[in-house]
C-alpha cells in the first residue's frame, strides 16, 4: 500500500492498515519533504506542545516492520500517480489543504496582506516559508477570520517574543517578532460572538498574558448570550469566556486584542501597500435551517492597519494525475473511494482533508481513516493480479534510484530530529528546525561521510 502524505492523516491511515486483521499489508508512506507528521511538524502553533503529543503515537507507527518512510519523493515530480497505481496494490491520497481561501475583495494583491499558511509556515520553519517577505512594522495588524488559527496568529503577534524564544518557533521568526512594531490586533468576525469558531482555550490564552488587554463588544457578546438555546457546550463556554473579559475593567497593556463581530472586509486601499481596511458591518440573519449567515448591512467603516492576515479556510490543491474537485478542494470520492466522472477508480483512496474538505481537528483524522480503510479491505479480496516483481519494495526503489532522487528514511529523521533537539537544547529552546531541506540534506550526506 502507498500512502501519499506523511502528515496525521497519512499516519492514522498507515496505523489502521498494519493494525488490521486482514491479510498483511506492507506499506510505504511517500512525503515531498524530508521530514514527516505535516502540519503537526510546521501547522501547530510552537506554545501548544501538547498538541504536537500525538506524534508519539505516529512515531510507534512508524516502528512496525511493515512500515517504510520514503521521504523527499514528490509526487507529480519524482513519481506519477500512474506510477504509483503500477507499483502499489493501493494507493491513498493523505495530502491535506496546503493553501488558503482568498478574501475576493478589492486591493488582496497589495503588500502586506498575507495567507495565514505562510504567516504560520515561516514561524514553524516550514522550508516553503523560511523567505516569506513578512515586514512587521505596522502598529496595528488585521486577522480575517475567527477560528483557531487565526487565535493562533494574533497570539504570536502579541505575546511577548522571549516567551516564544524558548520554544520550537523558527529563529528568524523570534528575530523578527523581536523587533515588530505590532502593538493591536484586530480579529474581524463575519458571524456574531455564539458563531465564533475558535476554542475556548486559544481566548483564554491570550487573555492570560502578561502585558495584553483583550476589548470586546460587550453590548454583542450579552446579545448572543441572552438566548443559548441551539448552541453547543463549546458555544457557550466561548460566550461565558467573553462576556467575562467584557465585564472586567479595562486594564491597560502594552499589546492589545481587539476581536470586532459582524464585520466583514470589503476592500483594502492603500498605495503598493496597504494603509486600511475598509470594513462592512453585517446583520446576523438566521436561515430556515437554523445557520446564522452574514448579510452585509451597508453601514462600512475604516480601519487603519499596514499588515492583514487572511484567515478563512485552508484549501485543497490538485496533484497532476489525480482527478481532482476545484470548487470544493477535494479529491472527488465516495465515502473514500477516489472518482473520476462519477465512476470509481479502482485501488485509489483519499482520506483526511484532501477527502471531505479542512474541518475537524487532528484526532478527526483517526476515524476518518478508519473509515476509509474499511473501504479499502472491502476491496482487498478484489485486488487483481500482477507482473510478478511489479509491485515490490526494489521495484520503486529502483525507479527512484535511476531518476537520481535523494530519499530520506526514517532513520534518517531521527538523525535530523535529535540534531534539532541538541541545537535547540544548546540556546534554551526546545528545539532549532532546520528551516531548509538543503540544510537537511546536507547534514544528511555530512552523517553518512562520517560513517
Amino acid at each position: 500500500m502507498a500512502v501519499v502524505g506523511a502528515g496525521p492523516a497519512g499516519f492514522f491511515t498507515a496505523e489502521a492498515l498494519l493494525r488490521s486483521e486482514a491479510p498483511l499489508f506492507d506499506v510505504d508512506v511517500f512525503e515531498r519533504l524530508p521530514t514527516p507528521f505535516g502540519l503537526v511538524r510546521s501547522g501547530v502553533a510552537p506554545d501548544h506542545q501538547k498538541i504536537k503529543a500525538v506524534t508519539k503515537t505516529f512515531e510507534r507507527t512508524a516502528a512496525h516492520h511493515r512500515f517504510r518512510f520514503l521521504g523527499n519523493v514528490e509526487v507529480g515530480r519524482d513519481l506519477s500517480a500512474e506510477e504509483l497505481g503500477t507499483h502499489y496494490d493501493q494507493v491513498v491520497y493523505a495530502i491535506g489543504s496546503s493553501t488558503d481561501r482568498r478574501l475576493g475583495i478589492p486591493g488582496e494583491e497589495l503588500g502586506g496582506c498575507h495567507a495565514a499558511t505562510a504567516f504560520v509556515g515561516w514561524y514553524n520553519a516550514h522550508p516553503d516559508f523560511r523567505d516569506f517577505p513578512i515586514d512587521l512594522g505596522a502598529e496595528r495588524a488585521v486577522v480575517v477570520g475567527a477560528g483557531n488559527v487565526a487565535m493562533d496568529i494574533a497570539r504570536v503577534l502579541v505575546k511577548a517574543p522571549e516567551q516564544l524564544a524558548k520554544t520550537d518557533i523558527a529563529r528568524h521568526a523570534v528575530e523578527a517578532l523581536s523587533l515588530s512594531r505590532v502593538r493591536e490586533v484586530v480579529l474581524l468576525a463575519r458571524r456574531g460572538p455564539a458563531q465564533a469558531a475558535f476554542d475556548p482555550r486559544e481566548l483564554a490564552d491570550i487573555a492570560a498574558l502578561p502585558g495584553v488587554s483583550v476589548s470586546l463588544d460587550l453590548a454583542a457578546v450579552e446579545a448572543d448570550a441572552a438566548d443559548p438555546s441551539g448552541l453547543d457546550p463549546r458555544q457557550i463556554k466561548n460566550l461565558e469566556l467573553m462576556l467575562d473579559l467584557a465585564r472586567r475593567p479595562s486594564a491597560p497593556g502594552e499589546r492589545r486584542l481587539r476581536l470586532e463581530f459582524n464585520a466583514s472586509p470589503i476592500a483594502l486601499e492603500g498605495n503598493a501597500h496597504v494603509e486600511r481596511v475598509r470594513v462592512e458591518r453585517n446583520t446576523a440573519v438566521r436561515e430556515p435551517d437554523g445557520r446564522v449567515v452574514a448579510r452585509g448591512s451597508g453601514e462600512t467603516f475604516d480601519l487603519p492597519a499596514g499588515l492583514v492576515f487572511r484567515s478563512i479556510g485552508y484549501q485543497g490543491e490538485p496533484l497532476v494525475g489525480v482527478p481532482f474537485d476545484s470548487k470544493a478542494g477535494v479529491i472527488p470520492n465516495l465515502d473514500g473511494r477516489v472518482t473520476s466522472g462519477g465512476a470509481v477508480l479502482a485501488g485509489t483512496y483519499a482520506v483526511g482533508w484532501i477527502r471531505r474538505g479542512p474541518l475537524g481537528v487532528i484526532g478527526t483524522n483517526k476515524a476518518d481513516a478508519q473509515r476509509v480503510v474499511e473501504r479499502m479491505l472491502e476491496d482487498a479480496n478484489a485486488l487483481p493480479a500482477r507482473e510478478p516483481g511489479a509491485v515490490s519494495h526494489a521495484a520503486i526503489d529502483a525507479l527512484l534510484a535511476r531518476r537520481g532522487v535523494s530519499v530520506t528514511t526514517y532513520a534518517d529523521w531521527l538523525h535530523l530530529d535529535l540534531v534539532e533537539i541538541n541545537t535547540g537544547r544548546a540556546s534554551g529552546k526546545l528545539r532549532e528546525k532546520f528551516a531548509s531541506v538543503e540544510a537537511m540534506m546536507n547534514e544528511l550526506l555530512a552523517r553518512r561521510a562520517a560513517e
